[in-house]
């Protein structure tokens, strides 16, 4: 008898344990997927119509960089985590890589990208190295210095053959480059860029650039999905 009036509250007691431990289970399990799942994806990727380019441009997925010269970030990214990129995905065919100018530090930004744009309209072929060169004159420390000046501007793009110093200086007045620049602005707002490196897998935003795992998982998942 003393077993049958208790059975009931025994029961209770396990019901109740058992959806404790249920919803201790979907907590955990949306807490894991909110930490792993964080990337911001858009209806739309950035057209990079314009835009200093590599890879193939019928590759079938495309990775866009919004830097910025003066952010050491930037600077990181293009040592560490771009190198590794061109080889696996661009070198291959299966990437081409955008760059956007972003102006986050102002006018020093302003200027560099100006400078590099005038330098695409130019001769695309000495871009990148304009490119890559930039970055390597920003200092290890101090970065808000100014630096990003015409002098440093004119000393490393007067090393780079098929560059015509009056010809920039020339460019980097004309309306067409600085329209380049503008469009930039525009495409930093519409994708809502809030840092520096920022990097987008066809339309998938990263929150962490430097995590090159969850880039290699994105363009894997595009690549298939092109098939």
């Amino acid at each position: 008898m003393t077993k049958k009036k208790n059975s009931p509250f025994k029961f209770a007691v396990i019901i109740t344990l058992f959806l404790f431990a249920v919803l201790t289970a979907l907590v955990i399990v949306n807490n894991k997927t909110s930490e792993t799942n964080t990337d911001t994806s858009f209806e739309t990727q950035p057209s990079i119509e314009g835009q200093p380019t590599l890879g193939d441009t019928d590759a079938p997925v495309t990775v866009v960089e919004f830097g910025d010269f003066k952010c050491p970030a930037c600077k990181a990214w293009g040592e560490t985590v771009f190198p590794q990129l061109i080889e696996d995905y661009v070198d291959t065919g299966d990437v081409k890589f955008a760059y956007v100018n972003v102006l986050f530090h102002g006018d020093e930004s302003k200027l560099g990208s100006v400078a590099a744009e005038a330098i695409y309209k130019q001769n695309p072929d000495s871009y990148w190295e304009f490119h890559k060169n930039l970055f390597k004159e920003q200092p290890e420390t101090d970065h808000d210095s100014a630096w990003i000046t015409m002098d440093k501007i004119n000393e490393i793009a007067g090393s780079i053959p098929g560059i015509d110093l009056k010809m920039l200086q020339e460019d980097m007045q004309s309306q067409l480059v600085i329209n380049n620049v503008n469009k930039d602005e525009i495409l930093v707002n519409e994708f809502k860029v809030q840092q520096t490196p920022s990097i987008m897998v066809n339309g998938t935003m990263l929150t962490d650039p430097f995590d090159y795992e969850q880039i290699k998982i994105l363009i894997n998942k595009e690549l298939e999905d092109s098939k």
